[in-house]
């Protein structure tokens, strides 16, 4: 899809019936929810601390976090029982609150906006509850993460009383969404194989179905076409080598349709 931006923070789409609108995050499930915008894309946190309910329509796999507990990594942790009134600085109050009445713990929230994990530095909070992602800023301030409260990712959020039209259209964006991100996660591989070695190659290249084996002039050789996994990819590369393929070429793919 292409835009045209028609200002700043709208952009239309010229070949989908799309507007996208350009909103702070922790706006966006209000907007949805009121029906100014029938879908977004935002944190899983976003939408859990506001309380609104929406559809999740398609988990978009990044913006991985998790909003958990931490505390001085001096502190024997015993366990959620720990924070019965201690003071908890966070900027997730809602999502917290939550979280320690499903355990019975009735704790002292302090709500800041940012710079949570200095709180217990400065004897603002015995703990906090943020965002953790690779954990390292809390490692930077000696803090420790004990409890996990909900893992969270980016995702489609959809108002739950669209028209099927909207409905209709939010599956073909999702769709198309989907077939560029199966583009990014495979690769497109092509290899001269020796005869001999195919039906070994073929269980390391096993495609979406099974690769493509064509003809090559020398008839101890053939060529094999084959879609392999980013995840895999120098594992793959290392026991086709292995195999004796040779002249592999690897092609990105800019969709694929599963």
């Amino acid at each position: 899809m292409q835009f045209r931006n028609r200002g700043k923070l709208v952009a239309v789409a010229q070949d989908f019936p799309i507007e996208v609108l350009f909103l702070r995050d922790d706006d966006i499930p209000q907007y949805v929810a009121d029906g100014v915008a029938d879908m977004g894309i935002v944190g899983e946190n976003v939408v859990a601390e506001t309380g609104k309910v929406l559809d999740t329509v398609h988990r978009l796999g990044f913006g991985k976090c998790r909003l958990s507990l931490a505390l001085s990594k001096t502190v024997d942790y015993p366990g959620i029982q720990y924070f019965h009134g201690k003071r908890i600085a966070t900027s997730y109050p809602y999502i917290l609150e939550t979280f320690l009445a499903k355990h019975g713990v009735k704790a002292d929230i302090h709500v800041i906006s940012g710079s949570v994990e200095i709180a217990p530095g400065i004897g603002l909070a015995d703990a906090i509850f943020d965002i953790v992602s690779s954990g390292s800023t809390l490692l930077a301030n000696n803090l420790k993460e004990v409890d996990v409260a909900m893992e969270s990712e980016a995702v489609f959020v959809a108002n739950q009383k669209l028209s099927d039209a909207k409905k209709n259209i939010i599956e073909e964006l999702v769709f198309r969404v989907k077939s560029a991100q199966a583009g990014k996660r495979n690769k497109y591989i092509l290899l001269n194989a020796p005869k001999n070695k195919v039906a070994e190659i073929a269980d390391v290249l096993p495609g979406m179905k099974s690769p493509s084996i064509m003809p090559l002039v020398d008839e101890n050789w053939v060529s094999m076409h084959s879609v392999i996994s980013e995840k895999h990819f120098w594992e793959i590369i290392g026991k086709l080598k292995e195999l004796g393929a040779e002249g592999i070429l690897v092609i990105p793919i800019e969709k694929m349709i599963e």
